[in-house]
């Protein structure tokens, strides 16, 4: 039974009892049931208004559902799912095997294992780097000439 069947039924039971509205107890009652039917009024209107937002809310948790496939779907426009640049020098373009997407890892976040995480996927690739020494270079160099 709802609150307004409620009040409507404790109304029904206070007529039916024939209490004498114009004694202070029969006003009373009177009161109350007027009070506590105004009370349900307000209820059945804030059911309605959250009724009302809850499918507002469903609406827009589609749409931004809808606007973050667009944004973060990056497999419709075969970009690589980084945010740093392919151009750079420092910066190689790979195929991760574990995922298959075409990331770019900067040789500076490569650590002294050869191992880098994947930024999409998170699995650890492991790269054979031989570094060349800059120093040893120029000594050469001097004891050429």
């Amino acid at each position: 039974m709802s609150v307004s069947e409620k009040v409507a039924y404790l109304k029904g039971l206070m007529e039916g009892l024939d209490i004498d509205t114009d004694k202070k107890e029969g006003k009373l009652f009177t009161a109350i049931i007027d009070a506590l039917g105004e009370i349900a009024d307000e209820l059945d209107d804030l059911g309605a208004d959250v009724d009302e937002l809850s499918e507002y809310i469903e609406e827009v948790d589609e749409d931004l559902g809808d606007v973050e496939d667009f944004v973060y779907d990056l497999d419709d426009d075969d970009e690589c799912c980084c945010d740093e640049c392919c151009d750079d020098d420092d910066c190689i373009e790979v195929t991760c095997p574990a995922c298959g997407e075409d990331i770019c890892i900067d040789f500076d976040d490569i650590d002294d294992d050869g191992q880098v995480e994947c930024p999409c996927c998170g699995e650890t690739l492991e790269f054979d780097i031989e570094v060349e020494d800059d120093d040893e270079d120029a000594d050469e160099d001097k004891d050429e000439d």
